[in-house]
């Protein structure tokens, strides 16, 4: 690995003391009792548009978004685009679908989608299917946000095996598992508000800057391989790679809102005119998301891959370190520990909102309903706090102890999960028609094929 980047690491390191602080300050913001569930996981419902648009979209662009979407492009070219019409289609569907949601929990007071679906269907195993497929779904997305962050931590430098290579990790995790227990949604609210910023300035940054050192777009463009500017031709009597990017693109706009950290983020809106409105802002997002696929290609042409002081990088993350490779070799060090923050940034905000989901899942949906189902207020938000930290536990081991492509498996796996949950959720939200074991038995005969295949 490349030697130690000082300039970079001392405003990374200050950028996350920063967001630390404001992690624990977020307790006092919109100040609520945090020994309540709904206060606790949900911010008290009291998000306006423009926290719910930081909020959500802080929580689905994630730090594994802007490593992993540019390494898909720098790797396999064109189908890195996929995530461009998958995130358009996605927002139609929240506009049509998810205000209704919200308005039937806020009613009733449900915190989780497993609440949901108990109230609508009166089916308590179905719910529990649902409550473990979120969190089962939920739990490698909290491990690919560390290992997000693992690759950034060494693009500065700092790596190594034991406990000196993993201890700048364990201390991230740290911070999020105190400001995760401290201030509950209210921390990666407020942090999500200085993510998105770095994000954005970075991206537009660099989409500028670096193009003019690489002598422009056509030499970029010229630089890439032909056969990754384009899909592959399918062959005869085949659709081969359009079929494959148009599944893809639709199928993850299907699952993208049903995840628990996405409907967490929904249910602590306001109400269900913040939420018509995301779905109008939330495009921004796509905007910022096609540029970033860019940066692969401007990783090809800047011949990242070849440059001895990457290849330890290369050998340890594989095309994941592609981006901070470029923005290594043609930024600024001061500039390279911004777009490092907001990436590393990028993997907290999500994780936190990840495990507060998950942890709302077990308390209300497992605990409650399985092991004590009369807790006090106090205990039930204990409860949640605690499973927090036992889900971030597990997604850290899993990264420490797992080789990082079966996390990737996994989630590439969650997402077949969590789409069977649609037929509850979506359809649900406008019907109780659906037989509760016939939903029940669909779940399971989806899970198991999806699985398999």
């Amino acid at each position: 690995m490349q030697s130690v980047n000082w300039v970079a690491l001392a405003v990374f390191a200050a950028l996350f003391a920063f967001i630390a602080w404001l992690g624990l300050a977020a307790a006092r913001w919109r100040r609520g009792d945090l020994d309540l569930l709904h206060e606790w996981g949900l911010g008290g419902r009291r998000f306006g548009t423009l926290v719910t648009w930081f909020l959500v979209g802080g929580d689905l662009y994630t730090a594994y978004t802007f490593i992993a979407v540019p390494a898909l492009a720098f790797g396999a070219g064109a189908m890195a685009f996929f995530a461009v019409p998958y995130t358009i289609l996605a927002y139609p569907i929240f506009f049509m679908v998810f205000p209704r949601i919200w308005r039937v929990c806020h009613k009733h007071d449900y915190i989780t989608i497993g609440d949901f679906v108990r109230g609508r269907f009166g089916n308590r195993w179905l719910a529990l299917a649902i409550t473990v497929t979120g969190i089962v779904a939920t739990m490698p997305y909290i491990a690919l946000q560390l290992v997000g962050l693992q690759v950034v931590i060494g693009g500065l430098g700092i790596s190594g095996a034991g406990v000196a290579g993993s201890l700048p990790l364990l201390i991230a995790f740290v911070i999020l598992a105190v400001f995760t227990h401290s201030s509950g949604l209210r921390a990666p609210a407020s942090i999500a508000i200085v993510k998105d910023i770095l994000i954005y300035a970075t991206t537009l940054a660099a989409i500028v800057y670096i193009p003019i050192r690489l002598g422009g777009f056509g030499h970029i463009f010229s630089a890439v391989s032909a056969d990754k500017l384009l899909l592959a031709t399918p062959a005869a009597h085949s659709t081969g790679s359009f079929s494959a990017y148009a599944t893809l693109a639709l199928g993850s706009a299907l699952a993208l809102f049903l995840y628990p950290h996405a409907i967490t983020g929904v249910l602590s809106a306001s109400s269900g005119r913040a939420i018509r409105r995301n779905a109008a802002l939330l495009p921004c997002y796509s905007l910022l998301l096609g540029l970033l696929v860019l940066m692969g290609f401007f990783a090809i042409a800047a011949g990242v891959a070849h440059r001895p002081e990457y290849a330890a990088g290369f050998r340890l993350f594989g095309n994941s370190f592609s981006v901070p490779a470029l923005l290594l070799q043609l930024l600024p060090s001061w500039f390279v520990g911004v777009a490092f923050a907001a990436i590393g940034i990028g993997a907290l905000v999500p994780a936190a909102i990840m495990s507060i989901a998950a942890a709302n899942l077990y308390a209300r949906n497992i605990h409650r309903e399985f092991v004590n189902q009369h807790p006090t207020d106090r205990q039930e938000a204990g409860i949640a706090k605690w499973a927090a930290l036992l889900i971030k536990l597990g997604a850290l081991a899993f990264v420490l102890f797992v080789p990082t492509d079966y996390a990737i498996y996994l989630q590439l796996l969650g997402g077949i999960w969590i789409i069977q949950t649609l037929p509850a959720v979506m359809i649900g939200a406008f019907t109780r028609w659906l037989n509760d074991w016939a939903l029940l038995a669909g779940w399971a005969v989806g899970t198991v094929a999806g699985t398999m295949m």
